[in-house]
Formats: C-alpha cells, structure tokens, sequence
C-alpha cells in the first residue's frame, strides 16, 4: 500500500477543502490517493462510476496515480471529458480526446469512454453530449484551474454560474488561448483554436465530488483569488467554495510563500 504524502498545510476555503504539498508530485499523489478512494467508494455504493476528466499538463500527475491504483474494476466505469476545441484535425496531437485517450483511458480501459466530436455539427453535439450527461449524476470530477480563473472552457466572458445547458460552444479569450503556448500545447498563439465546445459550470458543480489539481507558480493568482477572493465570474473557479465536496490539491509554487503554511 503507497505511503500517504503529508501536506505542509491543510485548510478551507468556503466549503472547500485545501490541501498544500511540497511539490507537484507529492499533491498529485496524494489527488490521486484520494480520488481513487472517491471511485472505489461510488463503484461499491452504485455499481458503477460516472466521471469526467479534465485534459490538462497539471494533471499529469493525478493520473499517473490513478494508474497506479489498486482495486478500481475500470470496467465498471463511465469516462467523460469536459472540453473539446473546435476545428482541429481529428489527428491532432492537442485535442483533448487525443490526450486522455493515450494517457490514461487507454492504460485503465474504462468500461465506456464518450469523446466529444469539435469537428462536425457543433450544436448537435453539444444536444448529444449534454444527454449523456444527463443519463445519470455524475460522481466525480477530476478538474484544474486555468491561468484566468477558469474551470474546463467556462472563461470569465462565457462564464455562467446558472448556466441553463449542460454543454455549450464558446469562445475562448486570450489568456486561456496564451495559456496553451505556455502550456507547450501549441507552438504560437496563433496556432490556438478561437473556439471550443466545454461542459458548462452548472454541469461541473453537479458532480458528487470534485477533485481539483492546480500546481504550478504560473497558477498562484487564480490560486489566490479562487481562495480568497469575491465569488465570481471574473475568476469562474471562486465557485467551487460552494460546492458541498471538493478538495483543491495544490503545491507551494501554486500556493505562494505570501500565502503563509502552518
């Protein structure tokens, strides 16, 4: 059995739980620990899990554990993911399918893995995804938190805290686009989609339990604000304060010296 990572400091934020590690791989195991247990728990309880994934670098970790795990029957499992851009070839290394898939879906092989498809009718698909969705709760959600604030595409212009959809076309803002060249995602800004189809927030709160990975000194604001600062959708991510179930997993670099441990 993996030994359990230690965090350097432990407190809430709202309701959320916060969780600071030494480093990005000491949070991502222990992110990984927990959300295991998360999948166990609702697998035992229900007979299945229904989760989604976020595609990011800052989850590299988390998965790497979750791979690791013991005693996760993946096939009794319901995967989905919770953005997708618009337009890009459907071989393309960046699209967020292309990286859970070879990541982690094709390493656990969950039982039914749904992708979402940027590359046809748009609003047919966000209608098809979004009754997916709606099938069954979903259990968990294993999420970051971008440079500006947001959670899966929900951007600070598109953001909708009572977003009527569960799935929605947006248009991204440029940090979030400069984001994925920094991310070495994308080579040049100009290489970035304008567009994207992403799981909105009311759809991202519904999950039973979040787990939230953000490491990283280039996430130290949104870190701070998501915290600390007013609830709203100039930082999108400040709603998770009020969700009844979410643990933000982040690393000193993420968390900030200003911040203070104990």
């Amino acid at each position: 059995m993996t030994e359990q990572v230690q965090p350097v400091w432990i407190g809430e934020a709202g309701r959320m739980r916060v969780q600071v590690y030494a480093d990005r791989m000491a949070m991502g195991a222990e992110a990984a620990a927990q959300a295991a247990t998360g999948i166990r728990e609702a697998i035992a309880e229900k007979g299945e899990a229904r989760i989604v994934f976020a595609a990011a670098p800052s989850q590299n970790e988390l998965y790497e554990g979750l791979i690791r795990a013991e005693g996760i029957d993946w096939s009794r499992v319901t995967a989905f993911h919770m953005d997708e851009y618009i337009g890009l070839d459907a071989n393309a290394p960046q699209r967020f399918g292309t990286y859970l898939s070879e990541r982690l879906f094709s390493r656990v092989r969950p039982g039914r893995v749904e992708l979402i498809d940027g590359s046809g009718g748009i609003e047919r698909e966000c209608e098809r995804y979004s009754a997916m969705l709606a099938e069954a709760p979903i259990d968990i959600v294993c999420l970051g938190i971008g440079e500006n604030g947001h959670i899966a595409f929900n951007d600070p212009p598109v953001a909708d805290f009572r977003d009527p959809l569960l799935v929605k076309a947006v248009e991204l803002d440029l940090p979030c686009r400069q984001q994925q060249v920094n991310d070495g995602c994308f080579t040049a800004l100009d290489a970035v989609p304008t567009h994207a189809i992403t799981l909105t927030i009311p759809a991202l709160m519904s999950g039973a339990r979040l787990y939230c990975s953000v490491p990283g000194a280039t996430k130290r604001e949104a870190v701070r604000r998501t915290m600390r600062g007013p609830i709203t959708t100039a930082c999108p991510a400040s709603i998770l304060r009020e969700h009844p179930n979410v643990t933000l997993f982040t690393d000193l670099d993420a968390y900030g010296p200003a911040e203070g441990t104990a």
